[in-house]
């Protein structure tokens, strides 16, 4: 649109807006996709990352819990555990939609979508169901390569 002088119109405006949404979008399914495997594969407790969530979060079932719980709260989008670089934590994180609640420069490492798509044709009103189901099928390998 820019070559064609359309820079001032609403339909460019419009197209800028909303190219962060739909980018975000498009990233956190690769990511949640990328995470996922059918079955699971158990997080090594020798690895960095089980140390790391064991320093930050006291325990893994400490962490689990919280994760859990943040994706069980209402509304729609992700829950995201990130690692903040310059501190060097993780934190868990809500992501409403795709835009609103990024940890801005920290790295995604285990991504879970409540968008009611992702779970209500499987489990209905049941969001806790799904994310039990979700846990069993982590590829900790991929989270854990994520850390470095």
């Amino acid at each position: 649109m820019l070559k064609e002088g359309k820079s001032n119109t609403p339909e460019y405006a419009e197209l800028k807006r909303r190219f962060g949404w739909k980018w975000n979008g498009m990233r956190l399914h690769e990511y949640y996709y990328d995470n996922l495997v059918n079955g699971g594969k158990s997080l090594d407790q020798n690895s960095d990352l089980a140390r790391k969530i064991n320093e930050d979060f006291g325990s893994y079932a400490e962490w689990e819990k919280e994760f859990k719980a943040t994706g069980v709260l209402r509304g729609i989008g992700w829950v995201v555990l990130y690692l903040d670089p310059v501190s060097y934590k993780l934190y868990n994180s809500w992501i409403n939609e795709h835009d609103v609640g990024h940890l801005v420069g920290c790295k995604l490492l285990l991504v879970l979508e409540v968008f009611e798509h992702a779970f209500m044709i499987d489990y209905g009103l049941k969001r806790a169901d799904y994310i039990e189901a979700f846990f069993k099928n982590i590829d900790w390998s991929v989270v854990s390569s994520r850390l470095m």
